[in-house]
């Protein structure tokens, strides 16, 4: 598939093709202080049968473009007929986009998406966002282009909005991410008075993850992500064995210090899941993480402790207890933490909370009393030109019906 511009169209079914194809970041970002280069591992497990459960009701294809023998672009295209069959209209996605600073690679591109997924019975796109959870890689940078990335999180040049815009595709809903610094005073004070006024009703407590008891954990991370996330649109619940799984995975990253449970008489109600963000130590990497650089890591994170950013993954509270300071309480171990050891953190990081959330987003900034410093964008491109075009309904509001 040629243009007059000699721009060629190849689906990526070699491993050179696939070798490119993973490689073209590293053209697109030389020289840039501030991108990552994501392990080459993360990348492929998304499009792996064996590792993506997505698989099972669904299909991806990926795509280079090609000036000569010059790669210029990538894509991926993606669907998933449950997640599709949640939306207004069947809804698949595109990600994973590269591109050189033009629009008819762009475009080339966004039309083999839309045309493959069309063929599919999807009637939108979503993109640039992940075939898998919206945690990773989710989103076009619009805001912050001056602030490394978080692991497994989007990073761009400004000229891809263009691009994407030009397109047609438009702003869906925005993912505001935050940052918390222990030592600004306002904060302080704020989230010391809100902690106190909880602490005055007995009951609450507020205390880190117990590394001897981690199935208890799994479980009580359960209970309140199945109540504090049930709201969210495309969100399942979370089985047992799911919970277990997942702390299981983390075991390595996890440092007992900065991950907090609330309770209150005994009841979990509230968490805050943080790590160490990666991305301080993978950039050398290279993309490559064999036995060598997992080892590197190990020694990294655990014995030099080279990580000083802490990485916010999810924050969850039980509806019945918003707005009563569990929040607070919880920033305040945080602050604690960080000040007692001035010389290892130096900030928190939160990613992502959609401004179809507005109450999570006021939480964060004014009982948390973050700042947001990025934002990132979900676009989404109706195939059909004549239709309405709706952004994503705010938590908990659901449209009506239309009447015939």
């Amino acid at each position: 598939m040629k243009t007059e511009e000699s721009l060629t169209l190849r689906e990526v079914d070699t491993p050179a093709a696939e070798r490119a194809w993973l490689d073209l970041p590293k053209k697109i970002y030389r020289g840039n202080r501030n991108w990552v280069c994501p392990l080459d591992a993360d990348i492929r497990a998304v499009f792996d049968p064996r590792k993506n459960e997505l698989f099972a009701d669904g299909e991806a294809i990926r795509w280079i473009v090609c000036r000569g023998d010059e790669t210029v672009g990538r894509i991926a295209a993606f669907y998933n007929r449950e997640k599709a069959a949640l939306e207004e209209q069947p809804t698949g996605g595109c990600g994973f986009f590269e591109s050189i600073d033009d629009q008819r690679v762009a475009d080339m591109m966004f039309d083999a998406a839309r045309m493959w997924l069309a063929g599919r019975g999807m009637e939108a796109m979503d993109g640039p966002i992940n075939f898998g959870q919206r945690s990773d890689w989710w989103g076009l940078l619009v805001e912050g282009y001056e602030f490394q990335p978080l692991y497994r999180n989007p990073y761009n040049p400004p000229y891809y909005k263009e691009l994407f815009e030009r397109y047609g595709f438009r702003n869906y809903f925005n993912q505001n991410s935050y940052i918390w610094r222990a030592n600004i005073s306002e904060a302080n004070s704020r989230i010391f008075d809100r902690a106190e006024h909880l602490y005055a009703t007995p009951g609450y407590r507020v205390e880190p993850i117990d590394m001897r008891n981690l199935e208890e954990a799994a479980e009580n991370f359960r209970l309140v992500y199945n109540k504090a996330w049930a709201l969210f649109s495309g969100v399942k619940p979370m089985t047992r064995e799911e919970a277990h799984h997942l702390l299981r995975t983390m075991k390595p990253l996890i440092d007992p210090d900065i991950l907090f449970f609330a309770y209150f008489n005994d009841e979990p109600i509230g968490f805050f899941v943080t790590v160490p963000d990666l991305n301080r130590i993978i950039g050398r990497f290279e993309g490559r993480f064999g036995w060598w650089q997992k080892l590197q890591l190990l020694w990294e994170l655990k014995v030099r402790k080279r990580s000083d950013r802490i990485f916010g993954l999810i924050f969850g509270i039980a509806p019945e207890y918003h707005g009563k300071g569990v929040e607070s309480a919880i920033m305040v171990k945080y602050w604690h933490f960080l000040m007692e050891q001035q010389t290892r953190y130096k900030t928190l990081e939160l990613a992502w909370i959609g401004d179809f959330n507005p109450v999570m987003n006021r939480m964060i900034e004014h009982y948390v009393c973050a700042t947001r410093h990025k934002m990132h964008t979900t676009y989404r491109y109706l195939f059909d030109r004549e239709r309405e075009f709706r952004r994503c309904p705010r938590l908990g509001v659901k449209r009506r019906e239309e009447k015939a």
